[in-house]
């Protein structure tokens, strides 16, 4: 296994690479769009206005639906758009585009759901002392719910790290291309074998890493 491991080592490199890349691009779009989104979604939820609750629904129902598509299906009807975006529909950054658009409305939910954690009378005691809902959302629900956003983060990437592996399959690049090119059509046992170890050291990293960070924020 050794020697094999020597001889693919070069597309070893390249395939983590890949897979970095469009875990990067795809966490990315689900923190800078996500985030937003699922605060969104707790403003209009929590709001009395019937104006605001329109939106939520709207918002809500616009998130399930995208979030009701299987991964490898939605990457398959995103490939017209994937063409427009990255002007291929194969390769990892042409994986990523549906990667990304499956990321936001995953992380939104989380996000939402994190903020709805955070204790009312906090909220009520930002507003009694007249806090702007700019100023609320920013220095008191991001900053009480920071350890859980964390921890929402890492599942999320432990979720889409699986996700990338998928896009591989169907010509994403990637450990998973990888995986399939040498341990299914070649029957390379080993070569498998080492895709998946890399594949569990890598999640463990990543629910390493986000649970020590998510500790140093808790405040509790």
């Amino acid at each position: 296994m050794f020697e094999k491991l020597l001889t693919v080592a070069p597309e070893l490199w390249r395939a983590l690479g890949e897979t970095l890349l469009m875990l990067g691009i795809g966490l990315s779009a689900a923190v800078l769009l996500g985030g937003p989104l699922g605060v969104a979604l707790f403003l209009s939820s929590s709001g009395d206005s019937h104006r605001g609750r329109g939106i939520g629904r709207l918002l809500g129902w616009l998130v399930n639906t995208i979030r009701s598509f299987p991964f490898i299906i939605l990457m398959v009807a995103l490939v017209p758009f994937t063409r427009i975006i990255a002007g291929t529909s194969i390769g990892p950054l042409a994986a990523a585009v549906p990667l990304s658009i499956a990321a936001i409305p995953y992380f939104a939910r989380l996000v939402e759901q994190q903020l709805r954690d955070v204790p009312r009378g906090v909220i009520e005691a930002a507003e009694a002392m007249g806090a702007t809902r700019l100023q609320i959302v920013t220095r008191v629900l991001l900053v009480e719910a920071r350890s859980g956003l964390v921890l929402a983060l890492t599942v999320l990437s432990i979720s889409f790290l699986s996700y990338s592996a998928v896009a591989g399959v169907v010509g994403g690049g990637g450990i998973g291309d990888l995986a399939i090119r040498y341990g299914y059509y070649r029957f390379e046992t080993d070569i498998m074998v080492i895709t998946v170890a890399i594949l569990i050291a890598m999640v463990q990293l990543i629910q390493f890493g986000g649970g020590r960070i998510a500790r140093r924020l808790d405040k509790r």
